[in-house]
């Protein structure tokens, strides 16, 4: 993606890129900079803050940028090493957040996913309207029962928890997931 603008003063290379529409929000922006996918007139940016000319030729080469969250390209990375499909599955993606999980889920064929979270008001819109998502927010992991799914039983299984141990977020949604079920955890080192 390139963008190419008049000239005009110098501006902070990622406040230049929310203002060129090219990231949603500074975080984003920063976030894709400090992973070398942004050149400034041919030059890799490394850091966020460096200005440059408002005229700059921008190119951006993301391959998170078409995900809610960069959390999907760890769930690709995964899928695609350990040889996971998800398609047709009956999915539950445990500490969804803003939802790139959940995405993946979507993009890669799955049937309809629950995306439980704790928090409230995190799942991006975009996958919160899709028609095979239902949404469970103020659920902790721990309290998770199969009553909170209705008649729909987990076959596929993510989850990419922050503040609590897997040790701790995974046994109700294993204990209510199919026989012979498929999962996905991403495992942090701070549990």
């Amino acid at each position: 993606m390139n963008s190419h603008l008049p000239a005009s003063p110098r501006q902070r290379l990622d406040e230049l890129l929310v203002a060129r529409g090219l990231f949603p929000s500074r975080s984003r922006a920063r976030d894709a900079i400090e992973r070398g996918t942004v050149t400034a007139d041919g030059v890799i940016a490394r850091k966020p803050g460096q200005t440059v000319l408002a005229d700059c030729l921008i190119a951006v080469d993301d391959p998170a940028l078409g995900y809610v969250s960069r959390a999907a390209l760890k769930l690709i990375a995964g899928l695609d090493h350990f040889g996971l499909d998800p398609a047709g599955s009956e999915a539950l993606d445990v500490g969804a957040s803003t939802g790139g999980f959940t995405q993946v889920l979507l993009e890669r064929g799955a049937a309809h996913v629950t995306a439980i979270d704790v928090g409230h008001g995190q799942i991006h819109p975009d996958i919160a309207g899709d028609p095979r998502v239902t949404v469970i927010e103020g659920l902790n992991a721990r309290d998770l029962s199969a009553a909170d799914l209705a008649d729909r039983i987990p076959d596929f299984i993510v989850s990419d928890v922050s503040f609590i141990s897997l040790k701790l977020a995974l046994p109700p949604a294993l204990a209510i997931a199919s026989s012979g079920a498929r999962a996905i955890f991403l495992v942090k080192p701070q549990f």
